[in-house]
């Protein structure tokens, strides 16, 4: 009798975790390795695609990606479009309307300013005037915002950082923001005399994920299911497939299940 009824718990939990519909993410099409690698406009590896791969197949369900514009992922998950966004910031989105859960800060984003082997003398950010930064579109850079509003720097944005580091690599601008895990991946092939330098660090972030809190979508499961993935290393063993490490200070042994 046991037997049968855990059985039978069991059929009922599968059969409403069959019934919901997929996990439905956004990833931004200015994203490039390692944070995630675009293949036909759908994400096929990468840091975030990783995690978010773990964290619907945790709570057993299936995971849908789409992928948007930089300055549309806001509006996209205002509107319902999306359930979960991943590699997030609040102070990315201060003006962000409706009912949301964050999760714990799963990485922490270091902004720096790039430039050439040629040029890769420590620079302060407010000591640089009448210079051209390399940025990407949609993008926000709270740190270097007074000087691009005053035009003691001019934005020069590409789609992506991929995209920025290129240019800087070929001279287009002296300097460029970029982050750490962008440049190192950049550099990962390159010879050392050819190695794009950071010269000073921008900022530094912490991000995490956002669910929409709505009926049909487990937004507690998904923060306990977050917080088990940090806890138990498991964050620290995707970012080391990457050759890359979190930026978080080391956690206290994994929570009980």
């Amino acid at each position: 009798m046991r037997l049968l009824a855990l059985s039978t718990m069991w059929l009922m939990t599968g059969a409403v975790e069959a019934g919901q519909g997929p996990l439905r993410f956004s990833i931004a099409d200015a994203w490039a390795m390692p944070l995630v690698q675009i293949d036909d406009h759908q994400p096929t590896g990468g840091i975030i695609f990783d995690i978010m791969q773990s964290m619907a197949a945790h709570a057993n369900l299936s995971a849908e990606y789409r992928v948007v514009p930089i300055k549309r992922v806001q509006r996209t998950l205002e509107r319902g479009a999306i359930d979960v966004r991943c590699y997030a910031a609040q102070s990315w989105m201060p003006n962000l309307s409706g009912d949301y859960t964050w999760s714990l800060p799963l990485l922490i984003q270091r902004d720096l300013l790039i430039s050439t082997p040629d040029n890769a003398s420590p620079r302060a950010p407010d000591s640089l005037t009448n210079e051209t930064i390399g940025t990407v579109l949609g993008y926000a850079y709270p740190t270097l915002q007074k000087a691009f509003d005053d035009h003691r720097l001019v934005r020069d944005d590409a789609r992506s950082e991929v995209q920025v580091l290129q240019k800087l690599q070929i001279h287009r601008y002296r300097y460029a923001v970029g982050n750490q895990w962008s440049l190192d991946w950049f550099n990962r092939n390159l010879p050392d005399d050819q190695k794009l330098r950071g010269v000073a660090v921008i900022d530094e972030q912490p991000v995490g994920c956002i669910v929409r809190n709505d009926t049909d979508i487990p937004a507690q499961r998904l923060m306990r299911i977050l917080l088990r993935m940090r806890m138990s290393g498991e964050i620290d063993r995707i970012m080391s497939r990457y050759n890359t490490v979190s930026g978080l200070p080391a956690d206290g042994p994994a929570a009980p299940r």
